[in-house]
């Protein structure tokens, strides 16, 4: 796991054979700007030789990506905290999320989420209710109306399942506890402490560290149904991961964190409306937790140190212990 200080990129643009090639890269270091910058200087140049020299297909520029969607590159957030190896950093919406190597979160959401547009979610329903309703009703106005009403209510629920909000249904709520229980009657000898998060069950393992391209890792993430996003992120960030603070939205904040991207690090000019807004946000998120501590399940009397500390870190900052409404 790697959550640099400093940040900089590369440019080279130079003529191969009649033609202008450009190609930027990013570099990064906990040491200096100036480090950050012949790192990147370093990443750029070897890009572009394998690109101008060898042949190779790659992107001419790099991405400026935080942490979802980040392939392999470390992640690109504000350091909040620092406890020795694990990092809170600050995501893209505003939030805290604590970051560490070998400490496993598990978290399983009962439902899974919208990873397309609200609009398609809804378009497709609506179409079916119009041609029905109109079919129905012997009038195009019936199917309009009916095309209308459903395509609402379809908005409001996409926009829940995009934020990953719990739809209140228990169903999805039994299975996960079915799997979590199964998975314990296979593994009597792991000692699991399991929380509440406003979307689902966040699990976190106190008897073991891991690494998290380990095959136990992913075996667990299959047996519980842990979102897939969330297992790819972990084995190409090489961390485990787990929001320590409310979701804006959750708490009354309507507007988005400026910039808009605000991919750290942010240019000094922009500095004042982020920082105006995370004082907003913070004072808003100190009534809620990030999630509820439930139990503990499995081999009480078998806790790894190293998790220990990181269990204390967390608790603490998802004021777990709090009984305070989750966000």
């Amino acid at each position: 796991m790697i959550v640099p200080e400093y940040w900089a990129e590369g440019r080279i643009q130079e003529r191969v054979a009649g033609k202008q090639i450009t190609v930027r890269r990013y570099g990064w270091s906990d040491e200096s700007p100036v480090a950050a910058q012949a790192h990147a200087d370093q990443r750029t140049r070897d890009a572009f030789d394998r690109i101008a020299h060898k042949g190779e297909k790659l992107e001419r520029r790099e991405r400026k990506l935080a942490y979802n969607g980040a392939e392999g590159v470390p992640i690109r957030e504000e350091i909040v905290e620092r406890h020795g190896d694990t990092v809170v950093t600050r995501n893209g919406y505003g939030a805290r999320c604590l970051n560490t190597p070998d400490v496993l979160f598990v978290d399983i959401d009962f439902e899974e989420p919208l990873r397309g547009s609200v609009f398609g979610f809804a378009l497709v329903p609506a179409l079916i209710a119009g041609v029905v309703g109109g079919w129905a009703a012997r009038t195009w106005l019936g199917g309009l109306i009916a095309g209308i009403v459903v395509f609402a209510v379809a908005w409001v629920i996409g926009q829940r399942k995009k934020r990953g909000e719990h739809s209140g249904n228990p169903a999805p709520e039994k299975r996960a506890a079915e799997r979590i229980a199964r998975f314990m009657q296979q593994h009597p000898d792991w000692n699991l402490r399991i929380y509440r998060t406003p979307a689902g069950f966040r699990l976190l393992a106190m008897h073991d560290v891991f690494n998290p391209s380990d095959m136990a890792v992913a075996d667990c993430f299959h047996a519980l149904g842990v979102d897939k996003v969330y297992a790819r992120m972990c084995r190409n960030q090489n961390c485990f991961r787990a929001r320590v603070s409310a979701k804006p939205w959750r708490v009354g904040i309507g507007d988005h964190m400026r910039p808009r991207p605000g991919v750290w690090p942010v240019s000094p000019d922009k500095l004042p409306a982020r920082d105006a807004w995370i004082a907003r946000y913070e004072k808003a998120a100190e009534g809620h937790a990030a999630c509820q501590y439930l139990e503990s399940v499995g081999n009480a009397a078998k806790v790894h140190p190293r998790a220990l500390a990181v269990q204390e870190l967390h608790d603490e900052r998802t004021r777990a212990l709090s009984g305070l409404p989750l966000a």
